[in-house]
């Protein structure tokens, strides 16, 4: 299999305005320790919630506060707030990428139960 196009692809993705965008605020927002830290633990349990809902079980009460309230902490400033944002956009971007590369490939990547 010739790998160029993947090659080509990538640079392609490093040179989209959703890369530049995301890249460009991770570096300001992460510069901040505090910032950093609950950006970390926000993500920490947005996936332990996403795999409660998906395993069908009931979230944990005081994760789903904790979550709740670094959401509204980190939504409230403006630079974290497009940062969020801007990575939602480029996990969007490449899911899409990583679709059509799965779909040319005939590979099922659905989760089971999901379909």
């Amino acid at each position: 299999m010739e790998y160029s196009q993947a090659h080509l692809l990538a640079r392609d993705i490093r040179q989209s305005e959703e890369y530049q965008t995301y890249h460009g605020l991770k570096d300001e927002v992460m510069a901040d320790e505090t910032t950093a830290a609950l950006i970390r633990e926000y993500k920490k349990l947005q996936v332990t919630l996403q795999m409660a809902a998906m395993s069908g079980s009931q979230p944990d009460p005081d994760d789903m506060q904790r979550f709740q309230g670094i959401t509204a902490l980190l939504f409230s400033k403006p630079e974290v707030s497009q940062y969020l944002l801007a990575e939602m956009r480029l996990q969007q971007a490449l899911a899409d990428i990583f679709k059509i590369i799965t779909e040319a490939a005939d590979i099922d990547m659905s989760l089971p139960g999901m379909e």
